[in-house]
């Protein structure tokens, strides 16, 4: 038992990936001596690992599904008592089913547990409900505004520094390559992002392309051109989109792919002025 844990009197439960804003309602709904509980299947890729905890200010334990998924409703009930002694309220959505086979409901639960159990109900946006699922969708449609409604913030990857072709530097524009293992990376493509280096603590405005080299060597690459400066990226980079721009595309010559770059350049540059109207 983690001194967390001890300390804890009500709990959301929940897989959590995107840390949307329908899960953002269960936050809110735990107070103060709250904590969050992660049942991570292994296939969270919006927000990988503890990429959660940049999300929210309550702490969060993480229960493996592997570990758990033989245990029935009583006996999960008993685990979540062991590990949090004070427990007196739990927090699940409303599609939550938990137990062997996913056969328990909140209903289940209510009858189980002998604390409190509060439901949050289905969270809409313009008659649309609100689901990792439905985000991972507009992702690979490109529809990075509207995944971005749903989550509450930008959708943002992270990924070590990776050497590139070349010959962006000296024939196109200076770009930052990343490789962001474990993320659902977007449709191909260009995007207006804003990108953050190293350590630094904010973001600059930035165009970046997702994609196969079409143009050049067909390899896959995901990188960023800062836009206010040459900057230089020791080890990392987060980049956080904000708008499609266009489809990957291939051109003929590096000559034409400039001019589309600079074009590219334009139009993010007055997307992301947008953002500080």
């Amino acid at each position: 038992m983690s001194i967390v844990t001890a300390t804890k009197n009500s709990i959301a439960i929940g897989g959590f990936d995107g840390m949307h804003i329908g899960h953002q309602k269960l936050f809110e709904a735990l107070g103060d001596d709250g904590c969050i509980v992660v049942i991570e299947t292994g296939y969270a890729n919006l927000t990988p690992k503890k990429e959660r905890e940049n999300f929210t200010h309550l702490p969060i334990i993480y229960l493996d599904l592997d570990d758990i998924r033989h245990l029935n409703g009583q006996e999960f009930i008993l685990l979540l008592k062991d590990k949090f002694p004070k427990l007196q309220k739990i927090v699940v959505g409303y599609d939550f089913h938990f137990g062997k086979n996913r056969k328990y409901s909140f209903n289940d639960l209510k009858n189980i547990f002998d604390g409190e159990v509060k439901i949050i109900e289905e969270v809409s946006m313009q008659g649309d409900s609100v689901h990792s699922h439905k985000i991972r969708a507009k992702l690979g449609i490109g529809d990075i505004k509207g995944a971005n409604k749903f989550l509450g913030h930008n959708y943002t990857i992270k990924g070590l520094l990776e050497k590139g072709q070349g010959i962006g530097k000296k024939e196109l524009v200076a770009t930052i390559n990343i490789s962001a293992c474990g993320y659902l990376t977007p449709k191909e493509g260009v995007y207006a992002t804003l990108t953050r280096v190293d350590d630094e603590e904010h973001f600059h405005p930035s165009v970046s392309f997702v994609g196969h080299r079409v143009s050049t060597d067909g390899s896959f690459a995901i990188e960023s051109h800062i836009l206010d400066g040459e900057i230089l990226c020791k080890e990392r980079a987060a980049i956080s989109f904000v708008s499609f721009i266009r489809e990957n595309k291939k051109f003929d010559t590096l000559l034409e792919l400039k001019k589309a770059i600079d074009k590219d350049i334009n139009i993010a540059l007055a997307e992301l002025r947008l953002l500080q109207l």
